[in-house]
Protein backbone atom coordinates (compact mmCIF):
# COMPACT_ATOMS: atom_id res chain seq x y z
CA UNK A 1 0.00 0.00 0.00
CA UNK A 2 1.47 3.34 -0.99
CA UNK A 3 2.04 5.77 1.84
CA UNK A 4 0.05 8.86 0.88
CA UNK A 5 0.43 10.53 4.24
CA UNK A 6 4.06 11.50 4.62
CA UNK A 7 3.61 15.25 4.66
CA UNK A 8 3.03 16.45 8.19
CA UNK A 9 4.76 19.79 7.65
CA UNK A 10 3.38 20.95 4.33
CA UNK A 11 2.27 24.34 5.58
CA UNK A 12 4.50 26.39 7.82
CA UNK A 13 3.80 30.10 7.26
CA UNK A 14 0.88 32.35 8.08
CA UNK A 15 0.45 33.01 4.37
CA UNK A 16 0.06 29.27 3.75
CA UNK A 17 -2.65 28.90 6.37
CA UNK A 18 -4.46 32.25 6.24
CA UNK A 19 -7.44 31.02 4.22
CA UNK A 20 -7.76 27.60 5.76
CA UNK A 21 -10.26 26.41 8.34
CA UNK A 22 -8.88 24.94 11.52
CA UNK A 23 -10.48 21.86 13.12
CA UNK A 24 -9.23 20.87 16.56
CA UNK A 25 -9.81 17.81 18.71
CA UNK A 26 -8.91 18.88 22.22
CA UNK A 27 -8.39 17.16 24.53
CA UNK A 28 -7.81 13.70 23.11
CA UNK A 29 -9.83 11.15 25.05
CA UNK A 30 -9.07 7.65 26.32
CA UNK A 31 -5.31 8.09 26.09
CA UNK A 32 -2.73 8.61 28.84
CA UNK A 33 -1.74 12.27 29.06
CA UNK A 34 -2.90 15.40 27.28
CA UNK A 35 -2.74 16.21 23.59
CA UNK A 36 -4.71 17.62 20.73
CA UNK A 37 -5.04 17.19 16.97
CA UNK A 38 -5.43 20.03 14.49
CA UNK A 39 -6.55 19.75 10.89
CA UNK A 40 -6.37 22.54 8.33
CA UNK A 41 -9.08 22.37 5.66
CA UNK A 42 -9.45 24.41 2.49
CA UNK A 43 -12.72 25.92 1.29
CA UNK A 44 -13.74 22.55 -0.18
CA UNK A 45 -13.16 20.81 3.17
CA UNK A 46 -10.11 19.04 1.83
CA UNK A 47 -7.32 18.31 4.30
CA UNK A 48 -4.16 20.34 3.81
CA UNK A 49 -2.47 19.54 7.10
CA UNK A 50 -2.91 17.16 10.03
CA UNK A 51 -0.89 17.31 13.24
CA UNK A 52 -0.74 15.70 16.66
CA UNK A 53 0.32 18.26 19.29
CA UNK A 54 1.65 17.36 22.73
CA UNK A 55 0.65 20.28 24.92
CA UNK A 56 2.13 19.41 28.31
CA UNK A 57 5.74 19.58 29.42
CA UNK A 58 7.52 17.32 31.90
CA UNK A 59 11.22 18.21 31.87
CA UNK A 60 12.71 15.11 33.52
CA UNK A 61 15.81 15.21 31.34
CA UNK A 62 16.68 18.60 32.81
CA UNK A 63 15.70 18.49 36.44
CA UNK A 64 17.45 15.18 37.21
CA UNK A 65 20.75 16.86 36.35
CA UNK A 66 22.74 17.19 39.54
CA UNK A 67 20.99 14.26 41.21
CA UNK A 68 22.95 11.15 42.27
CA UNK A 69 22.73 8.25 39.85
CA UNK A 70 21.32 5.83 42.43
CA UNK A 71 18.13 7.90 42.66
CA UNK A 72 17.31 7.49 38.97
CA UNK A 73 15.31 4.22 38.96
CA UNK A 74 12.96 5.60 41.60
CA UNK A 75 12.86 9.19 40.33
CA UNK A 76 12.32 8.83 36.59
CA UNK A 77 9.45 6.35 36.94
CA UNK A 78 7.42 9.36 38.12
CA UNK A 79 7.20 10.19 34.43
CA UNK A 80 4.15 7.94 34.34
CA UNK A 81 1.56 6.24 36.53
CA UNK A 82 0.59 3.75 33.80
CA UNK A 83 4.00 2.30 32.88
CA UNK A 84 6.32 3.25 35.78
CA UNK A 85 7.90 -0.21 35.84
CA UNK A 86 9.24 0.31 32.33
CA UNK A 87 10.99 3.54 33.33
CA UNK A 88 12.09 1.97 36.61
CA UNK A 89 13.77 -0.92 34.79
CA UNK A 90 15.07 1.15 31.86
CA UNK A 91 16.82 3.48 34.30
CA UNK A 92 18.01 0.53 36.40
CA UNK A 93 19.64 -1.07 33.36
CA UNK A 94 21.46 2.21 32.66
CA UNK A 95 22.53 2.50 36.31
CA UNK A 96 23.80 -1.10 36.22
CA UNK A 97 26.28 0.02 33.57
CA UNK A 98 27.27 3.09 35.58
CA UNK A 99 28.27 0.82 38.49
CA UNK A 100 30.14 -1.47 36.09
CA UNK A 101 27.66 -4.37 35.98
CA UNK A 102 26.97 -6.03 32.64
CA UNK A 103 25.27 -9.19 33.92
CA UNK A 104 22.98 -9.66 36.92
CA UNK A 105 22.62 -12.72 39.11
CA UNK A 106 20.02 -15.20 37.78
CA UNK A 107 17.66 -14.32 40.65
CA UNK A 108 17.91 -10.57 40.06
CA UNK A 109 17.36 -10.82 36.32
CA UNK A 110 14.40 -13.19 36.68
CA UNK A 111 12.74 -11.03 39.33
CA UNK A 112 13.11 -8.01 37.03
CA UNK A 113 11.75 -9.99 34.09
CA UNK A 114 8.78 -11.17 36.15
CA UNK A 115 8.08 -7.60 37.20
CA UNK A 116 8.23 -6.46 33.58
CA UNK A 117 5.88 -9.20 32.37
CA UNK A 118 3.39 -8.16 35.05
CA UNK A 119 3.72 -4.54 33.93
CA UNK A 120 3.14 -5.38 30.27
CA UNK A 121 0.20 -7.66 31.08
CA UNK A 122 -1.62 -5.06 33.16
CA UNK A 123 -0.91 -2.23 30.71
CA UNK A 124 -2.12 -4.22 27.68
CA UNK A 125 -5.26 -5.27 29.56
CA UNK A 126 -5.98 -1.67 30.56
CA UNK A 127 -5.57 -0.38 27.04
CA UNK A 128 -7.54 -3.07 25.22
CA UNK A 129 -10.47 -3.50 27.60
CA UNK A 130 -10.87 -0.02 29.05
CA UNK A 131 -9.63 2.38 26.37
CA UNK A 132 -10.10 0.68 23.00
CA UNK A 133 -12.85 -1.93 23.40
CA UNK A 134 -15.72 0.64 23.31
CA UNK A 135 -14.79 1.56 19.72
CA UNK A 136 -14.10 -2.02 18.70
CA UNK A 137 -17.26 -3.50 20.24
CA UNK A 138 -19.76 -0.74 19.47
CA UNK A 139 -18.40 0.78 16.26
CA UNK A 140 -16.93 4.15 15.43
CA UNK A 141 -20.32 5.84 14.98
CA UNK A 142 -21.88 4.72 18.26
CA UNK A 143 -23.31 7.43 20.53
CA UNK A 144 -20.69 9.14 22.68
CA UNK A 145 -22.70 8.53 25.87
CA UNK A 146 -22.58 4.78 25.22
CA UNK A 147 -19.13 4.45 23.62
CA UNK A 148 -17.13 4.11 26.85
CA UNK A 149 -16.20 1.61 29.55
CA UNK A 150 -19.57 2.08 31.28
CA UNK A 151 -21.24 0.93 28.07
CA UNK A 152 -18.96 -2.10 27.96
CA UNK A 153 -19.85 -2.95 31.56
CA UNK A 154 -23.56 -2.72 30.73
CA UNK A 155 -23.54 -4.62 27.43
CA UNK A 156 -20.60 -7.02 27.89
CA UNK A 157 -20.13 -7.51 31.66
CA UNK A 158 -18.09 -10.71 31.28
CA UNK A 159 -15.61 -9.02 28.94
CA UNK A 160 -15.28 -6.01 31.24
CA UNK A 161 -14.80 -8.24 34.29
CA UNK A 162 -12.06 -10.25 32.60
CA UNK A 163 -10.28 -7.03 31.68
CA UNK A 164 -10.38 -5.88 35.31
CA UNK A 165 -9.14 -9.23 36.64
CA UNK A 166 -6.35 -9.53 34.07
CA UNK A 167 -5.09 -6.10 35.04
CA UNK A 168 -5.43 -6.90 38.74
CA UNK A 169 -3.25 -10.01 38.33
CA UNK A 170 -0.57 -7.99 36.54
CA UNK A 171 -0.67 -5.40 39.30
CA UNK A 172 -0.25 -8.11 41.92
CA UNK A 173 2.82 -9.43 40.11
CA UNK A 174 4.24 -5.90 40.25
CA UNK A 175 3.38 -5.53 43.94
CA UNK A 176 5.12 -8.77 44.88
CA UNK A 177 8.25 -8.05 42.84
CA UNK A 178 8.53 -4.25 43.19
CA UNK A 179 7.11 -3.69 46.67
CA UNK A 180 3.98 -1.84 45.58
CA UNK A 181 1.77 -1.62 42.50
CA UNK A 182 2.83 1.87 41.39
CA UNK A 183 6.29 3.41 41.77
CA UNK A 184 8.01 0.47 43.43
CA UNK A 185 11.62 0.36 44.56
CA UNK A 186 12.88 -3.15 43.80
CA UNK A 187 15.48 -2.48 41.09
CA UNK A 188 18.70 -1.10 42.57
CA UNK A 189 22.19 -0.62 41.06
CA UNK A 190 23.44 -4.06 40.13
CA UNK A 191 20.32 -6.05 40.95
CA UNK A 192 17.21 -6.04 43.12
CA UNK A 193 16.53 -5.49 46.81
CA UNK A 194 14.24 -8.49 47.29
CA UNK A 195 13.45 -11.89 45.82
CA UNK A 196 10.04 -13.55 45.61
CA UNK A 197 9.20 -15.47 48.76
CA UNK A 198 7.64 -18.97 48.62
CA UNK A 199 4.45 -17.53 50.11
CA UNK A 200 4.29 -14.81 47.43
CA UNK A 201 4.93 -17.37 44.69
CA UNK A 202 2.15 -19.59 46.06
CA UNK A 203 -0.20 -16.61 46.11
CA UNK A 204 0.19 -16.04 42.36
CA UNK A 205 0.87 -19.45 40.81
CA UNK A 206 -2.61 -20.97 41.34
CA UNK A 207 -4.11 -18.12 39.31
CA UNK A 208 -1.78 -18.52 36.33
CA UNK A 209 -3.80 -21.03 34.30
CA UNK A 210 -6.96 -18.94 34.56
CA UNK A 211 -5.04 -15.85 33.46
CA UNK A 212 -3.69 -17.73 30.43
CA UNK A 213 -7.23 -18.84 29.53
CA UNK A 214 -8.55 -15.29 29.76
CA UNK A 215 -5.62 -14.03 27.71
CA UNK A 216 -6.48 -16.54 24.99
CA UNK A 217 -10.07 -15.28 25.08
CA UNK A 218 -8.90 -11.68 24.73
CA UNK A 219 -6.77 -12.65 21.72
CA UNK A 220 -9.71 -14.38 20.06
CA UNK A 221 -11.91 -11.35 20.73
CA UNK A 222 -9.41 -8.98 19.12
CA UNK A 223 -9.10 -11.24 16.07
CA UNK A 224 -12.88 -11.67 15.73
CA UNK A 225 -13.50 -7.93 15.83
CA UNK A 226 -10.82 -7.17 13.26
CA UNK A 227 -11.88 -9.96 10.91
CA UNK A 228 -15.54 -8.90 10.97
CA UNK A 229 -14.56 -6.15 8.54
CA UNK A 230 -11.26 -7.34 7.16
CA UNK A 231 -10.92 -4.69 4.46
CA UNK A 232 -11.43 -1.89 6.96
CA UNK A 233 -8.97 -3.53 9.35
CA UNK A 234 -6.34 -3.60 6.63
CA UNK A 235 -6.86 -0.06 5.34
CA UNK A 236 -7.86 2.08 8.32
CA UNK A 237 -5.00 4.50 9.14
CA UNK A 238 -2.66 2.10 7.33
CA UNK A 239 0.75 3.45 6.42
CA UNK A 240 3.94 1.79 5.23
CA UNK A 241 6.76 2.29 7.71
CA UNK A 242 9.95 0.74 8.96
CA UNK A 243 9.70 -1.07 12.30
CA UNK A 244 12.12 -1.32 15.20
CA UNK A 245 12.43 -3.42 18.36
CA UNK A 246 14.78 -5.38 20.57
CA UNK A 247 15.23 -9.04 19.68
CA UNK A 248 17.06 -11.80 21.53
CA UNK A 249 20.28 -13.21 20.08
CA UNK A 250 18.30 -16.01 18.40
CA UNK A 251 15.75 -13.53 17.01
CA UNK A 252 13.08 -14.25 19.62
CA UNK A 253 10.77 -11.64 21.10
CA UNK A 254 12.39 -10.29 24.28
CA UNK A 255 10.71 -7.53 26.24
CA UNK A 256 13.58 -7.06 28.72
CA UNK A 257 16.84 -7.27 26.78
CA UNK A 258 18.35 -7.82 23.34
CA UNK A 259 19.86 -6.17 20.30
CA UNK A 260 18.20 -3.54 18.12
CA UNK A 261 16.63 -4.73 14.88
CA UNK A 262 15.06 -2.46 12.26
CA UNK A 263 13.22 -3.77 9.19
CA UNK A 264 12.00 -1.85 6.16
CA UNK A 265 8.38 -2.14 4.93
CA UNK A 266 9.31 -5.15 2.80
CA UNK A 267 10.68 -6.93 5.87
CA UNK A 268 14.33 -6.52 4.89
CA UNK A 269 16.87 -5.59 7.58
CA UNK A 270 18.09 -2.01 7.86
CA UNK A 271 20.28 -3.02 10.81
CA UNK A 272 20.19 -6.08 13.02
CA UNK A 273 21.40 -7.21 16.47
CA UNK A 274 22.91 -3.79 17.12
CA UNK A 275 24.23 -3.18 20.64
CA UNK A 276 21.69 -0.71 21.97
CA UNK A 277 24.45 1.24 23.69
CA UNK A 278 25.34 2.42 20.18
CA UNK A 279 21.80 3.68 19.48
CA UNK A 280 23.07 7.20 18.73
CA UNK A 281 24.85 5.90 15.62
CA UNK A 282 21.55 4.62 14.22
CA UNK A 283 18.79 6.90 15.55
CA UNK A 284 18.67 10.68 15.45
CA UNK A 285 16.05 13.08 16.79
CA UNK A 286 14.40 16.22 15.43
CA UNK A 287 12.50 18.97 17.24
CA UNK A 288 9.56 20.73 15.59
CA UNK A 289 8.06 24.04 16.72
CA UNK A 290 4.50 22.80 17.20
CA UNK A 291 4.95 19.92 19.66
CA UNK A 292 6.80 19.13 22.87
CA UNK A 293 7.43 15.63 21.51
CA UNK A 294 10.62 14.88 19.58
CA UNK A 295 10.71 13.22 16.15
CA UNK A 296 13.23 10.34 16.00
CA UNK A 297 14.26 8.75 12.71
CA UNK A 298 16.69 6.15 11.39
CA UNK A 299 19.84 8.10 10.64
CA UNK A 300 20.88 6.28 7.48
CA UNK A 301 17.50 6.92 5.82
CA UNK A 302 16.89 10.55 6.82
CA UNK A 303 13.90 12.18 8.56
CA UNK A 304 11.14 11.21 6.13
CA UNK A 305 12.18 7.77 4.86
CA UNK A 306 13.59 6.97 8.31
CA UNK A 307 10.27 7.08 10.18
CA UNK A 308 9.60 3.88 12.10
CA UNK A 309 7.09 2.27 14.42
CA UNK A 310 7.65 0.51 17.73
CA UNK A 311 5.42 -1.41 20.15
CA UNK A 312 3.42 -4.63 19.79
CA UNK A 313 2.90 -4.28 16.03
CA UNK A 314 6.61 -3.79 15.45
CA UNK A 315 7.74 -6.46 17.91
CA UNK A 316 5.51 -9.21 16.53
CA UNK A 317 6.57 -8.23 13.01
CA UNK A 318 10.29 -8.06 13.65
CA UNK A 319 10.89 -11.12 15.86
CA UNK A 320 11.56 -14.56 14.39
CA UNK A 321 9.76 -16.47 17.14
CA UNK A 322 8.11 -16.20 20.54
CA UNK A 323 9.40 -18.65 23.12
CA UNK A 324 6.01 -19.46 24.70
CA UNK A 325 3.97 -21.96 22.67
CA UNK A 326 0.50 -20.40 22.58
CA UNK A 327 1.82 -16.96 21.71
CA UNK A 328 4.11 -18.46 19.05
CA UNK A 329 1.16 -20.13 17.33
CA UNK A 330 -0.63 -16.79 17.40
CA UNK A 331 2.44 -15.01 15.99
CA UNK A 332 2.58 -17.37 13.02
CA UNK A 333 -1.08 -16.71 12.24
CA UNK A 334 -0.47 -12.97 12.57
CA UNK A 335 2.49 -12.98 10.19
CA UNK A 336 0.45 -14.90 7.62
CA UNK A 337 -1.92 -11.90 7.60
CA UNK A 338 0.69 -9.90 5.65
CA UNK A 339 0.49 -10.26 1.87
CA UNK A 340 4.23 -9.69 1.83
CA UNK A 341 6.67 -7.84 3.99
CA UNK A 342 5.26 -6.62 7.31
CA UNK A 343 1.72 -6.32 8.67
CA UNK A 344 1.18 -2.57 8.30
CA UNK A 345 -2.44 -2.21 9.42
CA UNK A 346 -2.58 0.25 12.30
CA UNK A 347 -5.59 -1.56 13.78
CA UNK A 348 -3.48 -4.74 13.88
CA UNK A 349 -1.77 -3.15 16.89
CA UNK A 350 -4.69 -4.51 18.93
CA UNK A 351 -4.15 -8.04 17.61
CA UNK A 352 -0.41 -7.92 18.26
CA UNK A 353 -1.04 -6.46 21.72
CA UNK A 354 -3.18 -9.44 22.69
CA UNK A 355 -0.52 -11.85 21.38
CA UNK A 356 1.89 -10.18 23.78
CA UNK A 357 -0.70 -10.31 26.56
CA UNK A 358 -0.85 -14.08 26.08
CA UNK A 359 2.96 -14.31 25.98
CA UNK A 360 3.17 -12.41 29.28
CA UNK A 361 0.63 -14.71 30.91
CA UNK A 362 2.58 -17.78 29.79
CA UNK A 363 5.90 -16.22 30.77
CA UNK A 364 4.70 -15.31 34.25
CA UNK A 365 3.71 -18.92 34.90
CA UNK A 366 7.11 -20.16 33.70
CA UNK A 367 8.97 -17.76 35.98
CA UNK A 368 6.76 -18.53 38.96
CA UNK A 369 7.69 -22.20 38.48
CA UNK A 370 11.41 -21.30 38.45
CA UNK A 371 13.01 -21.70 41.92
CA UNK A 372 15.68 -19.12 41.07
CA UNK A 373 13.18 -16.28 41.59
CA UNK A 374 13.38 -17.20 45.29
CA UNK A 375 17.19 -17.15 45.43
CA UNK A 376 19.41 -15.16 47.77
CA UNK A 377 22.08 -13.72 45.44
CA UNK A 378 20.50 -10.37 44.61
CA UNK A 379 23.25 -7.88 43.70
CA UNK A 380 26.66 -7.62 42.09
CA UNK A 381 29.05 -4.68 41.74
CA UNK A 382 31.83 -3.53 39.48
CA UNK A 383 34.02 -0.54 38.60
CA UNK A 384 32.31 2.83 38.21
CA UNK A 385 31.83 4.26 34.71
CA UNK A 386 30.85 7.75 33.59
CA UNK A 387 27.74 6.79 31.62
CA UNK A 388 25.09 4.13 31.19
CA UNK A 389 22.43 3.32 28.60
CA UNK A 390 19.43 1.15 29.35
CA UNK A 391 16.95 0.01 26.72
CA UNK A 392 13.82 -2.03 27.35
CA UNK A 393 10.62 -2.89 25.50
CA UNK A 394 7.92 -0.96 27.35
CA UNK A 395 4.29 -1.90 26.61
CA UNK A 396 4.15 0.90 24.05
CA UNK A 397 7.51 0.17 22.45
CA UNK A 398 11.26 0.57 22.67
CA UNK A 399 12.36 2.84 25.53
CA UNK A 400 15.82 4.45 25.78
CA UNK A 401 17.40 5.80 28.99
CA UNK A 402 20.84 7.40 28.62
CA UNK A 403 22.70 9.05 31.50
CA UNK A 404 26.13 10.60 31.99
CA UNK A 405 27.60 11.23 35.46
CA UNK A 406 30.60 13.05 36.90
CA UNK A 407 33.25 11.77 39.29
CA UNK A 408 30.88 12.33 42.21
CA UNK A 409 28.17 10.21 40.64
CA UNK A 410 25.94 13.20 39.86
CA UNK A 411 23.98 13.26 36.61
CA UNK A 412 25.42 15.74 34.10
CA UNK A 413 23.34 14.81 31.07
CA UNK A 414 20.24 12.73 30.38
CA UNK A 415 18.47 11.72 27.20
CA UNK A 416 15.23 9.77 27.08
CA UNK A 417 13.54 8.47 23.95
CA UNK A 418 10.26 7.04 25.14
CA UNK A 419 8.07 4.61 23.25
CA UNK A 420 5.46 7.14 22.16
CA UNK A 421 8.18 9.49 20.90
CA UNK A 422 9.49 6.71 18.65
CA UNK A 423 5.98 6.44 17.17
CA UNK A 424 5.56 10.19 16.74
CA UNK A 425 6.08 10.43 12.99
CA UNK A 426 3.97 7.35 12.36
CA UNK A 427 1.09 8.65 14.48
CA UNK A 428 1.09 11.91 12.53
CA UNK A 429 1.04 9.99 9.26
CA UNK A 430 -1.81 7.77 10.44
CA UNK A 431 -3.78 10.86 11.44
CA UNK A 432 -3.28 12.35 8.01
CA UNK A 433 -4.27 9.07 6.36
CA UNK A 434 -7.55 9.00 8.31
CA UNK A 435 -8.18 12.67 7.62
CA UNK A 436 -7.70 12.25 3.87
CA UNK A 437 -9.77 9.05 3.72
CA UNK A 438 -12.67 10.21 5.88
CA UNK A 439 -12.77 14.02 6.01
CA UNK A 440 -12.11 15.31 2.50
CA UNK A 441 -15.16 17.12 1.16
CA UNK A 442 -17.43 16.00 4.00
CA UNK A 443 -19.23 17.69 6.83
CA UNK A 444 -17.22 17.42 10.01
CA UNK A 445 -19.08 15.33 12.61
CA UNK A 446 -18.20 13.80 15.97
CA UNK A 447 -17.96 10.24 14.54
CA UNK A 448 -15.49 11.50 11.96
CA UNK A 449 -13.43 13.20 14.63
CA UNK A 450 -13.56 10.00 16.67
CA UNK A 451 -11.87 8.15 13.82
CA UNK A 452 -8.82 10.37 14.36
CA UNK A 453 -8.75 9.40 18.02
CA UNK A 454 -9.18 5.71 17.16
CA UNK A 455 -6.07 5.89 14.98
CA UNK A 456 -4.11 7.48 17.82
CA UNK A 457 -5.45 5.05 20.43
CA UNK A 458 -4.29 2.07 18.37
CA UNK A 459 -0.72 3.11 19.20
CA UNK A 460 -1.62 3.25 22.93
CA UNK A 461 0.33 6.50 23.32
CA UNK A 462 1.48 7.75 26.69
CA UNK A 463 1.58 11.47 26.00
CA UNK A 464 2.78 12.31 29.52
CA UNK A 465 5.96 10.29 28.97
CA UNK A 466 6.63 11.80 25.57
CA UNK A 467 7.04 15.50 26.42
CA UNK A 468 10.68 16.54 26.29
CA UNK A 469 11.44 19.40 23.87
CA UNK A 470 11.55 22.75 25.64
CA UNK A 471 10.84 26.28 24.45
CA UNK A 472 9.19 25.54 21.10
CA UNK A 473 5.47 25.62 21.82
CA UNK A 474 3.48 28.86 21.33
CA UNK A 475 2.78 30.53 24.65
CA UNK A 476 0.32 33.26 25.62
CA UNK A 477 0.37 35.06 28.96
CA UNK A 478 -2.40 37.33 30.26
CA UNK A 479 -2.31 39.67 33.27
CA UNK A 480 -5.71 40.17 34.92
CA UNK A 481 -6.71 42.68 37.59
CA UNK A 482 -8.72 41.94 40.74
CA UNK A 483 -11.99 42.17 38.78
CA UNK A 484 -10.77 39.71 36.19
CA UNK A 485 -10.26 42.32 33.47
CA UNK A 486 -7.28 41.91 31.19
CA UNK A 487 -4.53 44.45 31.85
CA UNK A 488 -1.98 43.19 29.36
CA UNK A 489 -1.25 40.27 27.14
CA UNK A 490 1.91 38.90 25.53
CA UNK A 491 2.39 36.09 23.01
CA UNK A 492 5.37 33.98 21.93
CA UNK A 493 4.90 32.19 18.62
CA UNK A 494 6.35 28.82 17.60
CA UNK A 495 9.51 30.53 16.30
CA UNK A 496 10.21 32.16 19.65
CA UNK A 497 9.11 35.64 18.48
CA UNK A 498 7.41 37.68 21.20
CA UNK A 499 4.69 40.26 20.63
CA UNK A 500 0.96 40.87 20.74
CA UNK A 501 -1.26 38.07 19.42
CA UNK A 502 -3.06 38.86 16.22
CA UNK A 503 -6.35 37.25 17.26
CA UNK A 504 -8.33 36.15 20.26
CA UNK A 505 -7.33 32.90 21.95
CA UNK A 506 -9.08 29.87 20.52
CA UNK A 507 -11.54 28.17 22.91
CA UNK A 508 -10.85 24.70 24.21
CA UNK A 509 -12.81 21.73 23.05
CA UNK A 510 -13.79 20.27 19.71
CA UNK A 511 -14.35 23.25 17.44
CA UNK A 512 -14.03 24.67 13.95
CA UNK A 513 -12.44 28.06 13.38
CA UNK A 514 -11.42 30.25 10.46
Amino acid sequence: MADTSKGIDELETAQDTARLKRVAIEPLTRVEGHGKVTLLLDEDNRVQQARLHIVEFRGFEKFIQGRPYWELPVTVQRLCGICPVSHHLGAAKAVDQIVGVDALTPTAEKVRRLMHLGQTLQSHALHFFHLSSPDLLFGYDDAVAHRNIVGVLADHPDIAKQGVLLRKFGQEVIRITAGKRIHGTAAVPGGVNKAVSPQERDELLPQADQIIEWAQGALELAKRILFEDLESARSFAAIDTNMLSLVRADGALDLYHGGLRALDPAGQPIFDHVDYRQYGDYIHEQVKPWSYMKFPFIRSLGPDAGAYRVGPLARVNTCDLIDTPLAENARQEFRAFADNGLVQSTLAYHWARMIELLHCAEGIKILLDDPEIMGHELRVSGQMRDHGIGVIEAPRGTLFHHYEVDEDGLVTRANLIVSTTNNNRAMNRSIRRVAVDHFDGREVTEPLLNRIEIAIRAYDPCLSCATHALGKMPLEVELLDAEGQRVSRLYKNSKGEVGLPDREPTPRGCYIGD
